[in-house]
């Protein structure tokens, strides 16, 4: 358990910061499906990483005004019914959103995520295991289970220049 949100948050900003690196790729370099990534292209990471973010910033929304969220508990119904196919499903609406939009997101939601969580009670989230949980799964660990899939665009990039 973090001590506070600070470490929390610091933590999360230094795990996030080497996936910034997808932002200067070129569309084509995110564009193609990668063996060493699941399949996926760097579009779809980037994809990918922003919805789950996006959950976690509409459960932080949530946590600001009340002591639980709705949209974790549906989340969590969701997952265990779903699972890889709602990350398919992700995937494929990644693919619907013109490029700009999916730069747009993976360039504003992280920071957008930190700002509500600064103002959410620490007894709601970080002093809270389920939820304290919750947001590691969706950020650090998150980050750390894709790590690979990181390292294979960034690769392929490199040696498609």
């Amino acid at each position: 358990m973090y001590a506070d949100a600070l470490e929390f948050l610091e933590d999360e900003r230094a795990a996030w910061l080497p996936f910034e690196a997808l932002l200067d790729l070129s569309d084509a370099d995110l564009a193609g499906p990668l063996g060493g990534a699941h399949g996926w292209s760097g579009r779809d990471l980037m994809a990918h990483l922003t919805y789950w973010q996006e959950v976690a910033l509409a459960v932080a929304r949530e946590l600001a005004l009340r002591e639980t969220s709705e949209t974790k508990v549906q989340s969590d119904i969701d997952w265990d019914a779903r699972g890889d196919a709602w990350n398919e499903e992700i995937r494929i609406a990644g693919l619907a959103l013109p490029m700009d939009e999916v730069r747009s997101r993976f360039r504003l939601i992280p920071g957008e995520l930190r700002g509500y969580l600064t103002v959410v009670p620490e007894t709601r989230w970080l002093k809270n295991t389920e939820y304290e949980n919750f947001f590691l799964n969706q950020t650090t660990d998150h980050y750390a289970a894709h790590t690979a899939d990181l390292a294979a665009v960034l690769a392929a990039a490199a040696s498609a220049a």
